[in-house]
């Protein structure tokens, strides 16, 4: 009987034995699980990094779409300063010959429009070229500041006819001389001028310095 006993005893015992091993088996599973997990978490890792590279390519791709809209924009701007101030020279230059003699002729008809008689009178030797003199003071001050400006732009516009019919090979002779009669038909700023100083060769008391 205390054979049997013993062996039951040591039976249950191993059996025992076996029970904590399973569970300390399955303990080490459970850390291996938990040793996965913080595997994992450190894969999670890794999508962080991922994500915050993806984050930085965004940035980067914003930054440079904003930086050459703004580089776009500069050279638009700079391209058109440049382009009216190109316009500008070219303007002046043609212009500024023009008005100088337009002033002139208003302040010389002006001046001696408004001179007594006795001085314009020793000024301008013969009646008929007082006459001719307030005729063209007249007609100068009758123009308004828009009226002169649309007689600049038809010099102008013209003049940039006739150079490009005289570059061009097929113009004809009759053609050119039509343009020639129509140009000398048209009374533009730069006629008073002339009117002007056809008088003063006539007038040789009043000395005006044209340029």
């Amino acid at each position: 009987m205390e054979g049997s006993f013993a062996e039951e005893l040591y039976s249950e015992s191993l059996q025992l034995s076996k029970i904590q091993l399973g569970s300390t088996s399955n303990v080490t599973d459970h850390g291996k699980v938990q040793l996965s997990d913080e595997d994992g978490s450190s894969w999670c890792g890794s999508d962080d990094e991922v994500n915050e590279a993806s984050d930085m390519d965004k940035e980067w791709q914003r930054r440079r779409d904003q930086f050459h809209t703004m580089g776009y924009r500069d050279g638009v701007i700079a391209g058109k300063e440049a382009s009216s101030q190109e316009g500008f020279n070219i303007g002046f230059k043609q212009s500024v010959h023009v008005g100088y003699n337009w002033g002139l002729v208003r302040g010389v008809t002006s001046t001696l429009a408004s001179l007594p008689d006795g001085i314009r009178e020793k000024l301008i030797e013969t009646e008929e070229q007082r006459t001719r003199f307030q005729g063209l003071y007249e007609s100068v001050h009758s123009l308004s500041t828009t009226d002169a400006l649309g007689l600049f732009n038809d010099e102008i516009t013209s003049k940039n006819d006739r150079e490009q019919i005289e570059s061009s090979e097929t113009s004809s002779f009759e053609v050119e001389t039509g343009l020639e009669e129509q140009r000398l038909d048209r009374s533009g700023l730069g006629n008073y001028s002339a009117k002007l100083r056809s008088l003063l060769l006539e007038s040789p008391g009043i000395k005006v310095k044209f340029p």
